[in-house]
């Protein structure tokens, strides 16, 4: 009898050893072949960037052409941007459909990345096969968009519906440039219109007044995990559509293509840059207090958006948008704080600047190109990209640190932590990325969100982030510091504990947070999180997409 009891767990171990040292071991060449006949020659080989291609990989819609390119290179000790060997380059749903059958028939991970613009890792993964939407690009615009399944007497609303693979630049270009519209969508123009932004709930310059971008989501194409194709809207499947409006990208299904409710363009959008220097410590207390008051008075409300900077040299950036006024009435609205300013000479220094642009003309190349050149970098055609956004090309994260500050801690008790964190490390508080003052429009749209529902009674975002650029983890010479990056990352986290004892609600934007965010299911969505993982059950029942802290995962 012992003996038997003895031998039993070593027959199992030789059992399962002989199982899987006998395991297939992937896919085999004629399968692959047969994968590439399927899609008509679109499976490539992913490959990976080489040293010789680091100055043209300095434009992001470089990186974009390539099937391995991600804006983030990695983050340390946390994830690096490896692929795996091969991509489908789906030109269609069909496509994606074959790879997700051919994935889940062979035990594959699959990767979805559209434009690669993903701080956390979740558009590349080692040994996957990457269904790659840069392809699917095409962008329609609609006079009366009318949901499928909807009754006869529904009347249609003006829309547009991009593909997986539609950038910004190529939505705006077709709904403001040449239809006179306007669609929430992302500040940087080179970000996908389809994929985690729409998905995990992004926000636009211009929020506060037209809601998150997934609030105008009206109907969605998704290829499930079992290769079935299904109409996501209110009148079919509107618990998964709901789920993608901020319940996080490549989670629910892949999503081939999204419509997005068009708005009414106002006559102008503006831009403020300006910087106030304080000559004092003390000073610069005086000023964020000062600041603080004046958001909440004048700024809180669906006109500003945007970011303010607070550096740890004693001075303040400004770098906000507006919409709905003109010049004369944003000048007029910042004049009172300005004089203040400019009345102590002795003490603060300010430069600033506003430029009004009619909100037709804000994205149209040859306009900008010949008014506004400093503001963009050209590409290709009509193509290009706000010059200001170089700073996030192939950058490789130390650290980040987000929070929504909820806009009844917003007064001048959270000056002092602001002051104190800034000896540490300079923050940026995102003020589009909070809805608190927002339109009634906006505010209601985005309530049948699946984002954490602390965005709605945000101020804003505050970030706290680390890192370098051009680092290639296993390209030789191109090496992440791991010295420097930990001498950052202590620096940040002392920061963030005086924005933490200030603001003690931990809630946070899923697509810009911590890579190692502990309590990431109630941060990234609050109450929401139980709800959306009913969902993900429901339509990937067997877990078959997974990525980092998503829902499920």
């Amino acid at each position: 009898m012992k003996k038997e009891l003895w031998t039993l767990p070593l027959l199992i171990l030789i059992i399962f050893l002989a199982v899987y040292m006998h395991r297939k071991e992937g896919p085999t060449t004629q399968e692959w072949q047969q994968l590439n006949q399927s899609v008509e020659g679109r499976l490539v080989q992913v490959g990976s960037p080489k040293p010789s291609e680091l100055e043209e990989l300095q434009n992001p819609f470089v990186i974009e052409e390539y099937p391995w390119g991600t804006s983030s290179t990695g983050w340390l000790k946390g994830w690096s941007a490896v692929a795996g060997p091969y991509a489908v380059a789906a030109e269609n749903t069909n496509d994606i459909v074959a790879a997700v059958k051919f994935a889940r028939k062979h035990g594959l991970k699959v990767a979805i990345k559209g434009t690669g613009h993903d701080y956390l890792g979740r558009s590349t993964a080692p040994h996957s096969l990457l269904i790659w939407t840069h392809p699917m690009r095409n962008v329609t615009v609609h006079d009366a968009f009318i949901p499928a399944g909807a009754p006869p007497e529904k009347a249609g609303v003006p829309a547009v519906t991009a593909e997986a693979g539609a950038r910004w630049v190529e939505v705006y270009s077709e709904v403001t440039s040449k239809h006179g519209r306007y669609v929430q969508g992302g500040g940087c123009a080179t970000v996908g219109a389809a994929g985690g932004f729409i998905q995990g709930g992004g926000f636009g310059s211009f929020s506060k007044k037209y809601g998150l971008g997934a609030a105008s989501l009206l109907e969605a194409e998704v290829v499930l995990a079992s290769g079935e194709v299904v109409i996501a809207n209110e009148y079919q499947n509107a618990d998964l559509l709901w789920a993608l409006k901020g319940g996080g990208g490549g989670t629910f299904g892949v999503v081939s293509k999204v419509t997005l409710q068009t708005h009414d363009l106002p006559e102008f959008f503006g831009d403020l840059r300006g910087k106030i220097s304080a000559k004092s410590d003390e000073a610069f207390q005086a000023l964020l207090e000062r600041f603080i008051t004046f958001y909440r008075e004048n700024l809180s409300n669906e006109h500003w958006g945007e970011q303010v900077t607070v550096k740890s040299d004693n001075s303040l950036e400004l770098a906000l948008l507006f919409q709905g006024l003109t010049q004369k009435e944003a000048e007029d609205l910042w004049k009172p704080f300005f004089d203040w300013v400019n009345s102590q000479p002795e003490l603060y220094a300010l430069t600033s600047l506003f430029v009004i642009v009619p909100a037709q003309k804000f994205w149209d190349f040859d306009y900008l190109q010949k008014n506004l050149t400093h503001y963009i970098t050209p590409y290709k055609g009509d193509l290009f990209y706000w010059t200001g956004n170089q700073n996030e090309v192939l950058a490789y994260w130390y650290a980040m640190q987000s929070r929504w500050i909820p806009l009844t801690l917003f007064t001048k008790d959270l000056a002092q932590s602001f002051f104190q964190a800034s000896r540490q490390w300079e923050f940026v508080i995102h003020f589009n990325k909070g809805l608190a003052g927002g339109s009634p429009e906006a505010l209601e749209r985005s309530q049948n969100t699946s984002i954490n529902p602390a965005a709605l009674d945000a101020a804003g975002l505050l970030i706290f982030s680390a890192l370098t650029q051009n680092v290639f983890p296993g390209m030789p010479g191109h090496e992440p510091d791991a010295k420097q990056g930990e001498e950052q990352i202590k620096k940040v986290q002392a920061a963030f504990k005086y924005i933490e004892k200030a603001i003690p609600d931990t809630s946070t934007y899923s697509n810009e947070a911590d890579y190692f965010q502990k309590n990431w299911q109630a941060d990234f969505w609050g109450k929401n999180y139980p709800r959306l993982l009913q969902i993900k059950k429901k339509y990937d029942p067997d877990g078959f997409f997974k990525c980092h802290h998503c829902v499920g995962s």
